[in-house]
């Protein structure tokens, strides 16, 4: 999660997608836009389900256009051939 955040971050939209889960991947992502600042990231919670199944609760905070804005999200996380891939999220 934290990787992905930096990407985000960065506008790594190639690891963004290097790093979805192939049934769940978009086919492109649009880049951040110009005035956006990300702030920070706090994990709260993560939970392994199994060897190749975790869960990982989350809040990115960043501020666009002078509003700042807190993104809290429960991500679903397999593992593919030793890898960790995104598989999706549900905003809280």
């Amino acid at each position: 999660m934290r990787s992905r955040y930096s990407a985000f971050v960065l506008d790594d939209l190639s690891y963004l997608l290097d790093t979805w889960h192939p049934q769940t991947r978009p086919a492109t992502l649009e880049p951040n836009p110009p005035d956006i600042k990300w702030l920070g990231l706090q994990i709260k919670n993560h939970i392994e389900l199994d060897a190749d199944h975790a869960t990982v609760e989350f809040v990115a905070r960043y501020r666009q256009a002078g509003k700042a804005t807190r993104l809290h999200e429960h991500s679903r996380f397999e593992r593919l051939e030793g890898r960790w891939f995104y598989l999706d999220g549900e905003f809280q």
